[in-house]
């Protein structure tokens, strides 16, 4: 596996798999635990796998939890999205800034967000199906969510022709300046 520290944020890794290809198909390791730290350093365990699917549009996010913070690791296994994660620590000389990939079934490109960071995306195929693992379990108690489009961070979000569809939750997101945020 290829990893990249991403220039804006270097805690923030582009992980691009070895894919073995012919007319057949492919094959690749999504993951393995061992290649993953020796590759990354990081040695989190992961222990939740989500999935989700969305439609065109669907902007989902930004996310975190502030107590049991969670890493994660992403893919998208069929579309095309737009992800995003926003630095949420205090004393961090890179506070309130962001990164944006296209992750999509084409690349089988991953991306790491390390705990501390907002994580959200837009969904720009017909649909997308979205996979993560997480360093922790999902606490609701301690879930916040960062304004998908407060104009302090100035998220460049590709909407081309897309009206972002959010949830309630997501649409009462607060500002950078309210937000609970990391030391």
């Amino acid at each position: 596996m290829n990893v990249i520290p991403d220039e804006r944020l270097p805690e923030v890794l582009l992980i691009e798999p070895r894919v073995f290809g012919d007319a057949r198909g492919f094959f690749f390791e999504s993951f393995n635990a061992r290649a993953f730290e020796a590759a990354t350093g990081v040695g989190l365990p992961f222990v939740q796998d989500n999935h989700s699917r969305s439609a065109r549009g669907v902007l989902r996010g930004l996310h975190y939890q502030i107590r049991r913070p969670q890493g994660k690791l992403v893919r998208v296994v069929r579309g095309r999205v737009f992800d995003v994660a926003v630095d949420l620590r205090r004393s961090s000389p890179r506070f309130g800034r962001w990164t944006g990939v296209e992750l999509s079934e084409d690349t089988h490109r991953q991306l790491y967000i390390p705990p501390g960071f907002g994580h959200g995306f837009i969904v720009l195929s017909d649909s997308a199906d979205f996979l993560y693992k997480t360093t922790d379990y999902y606490a609701p108690e301690h879930e916040r969510c960062l304004l998908w489009n407060d104009p302090t961070v100035g998220i460049d979000w590709p909407l081309a022709g897309i009206t972002p569809v959010l949830s309630e939750k997501d649409r009462r997101g607060l500002a950078l300046a309210q937000c609970e945020l990391f030391d």
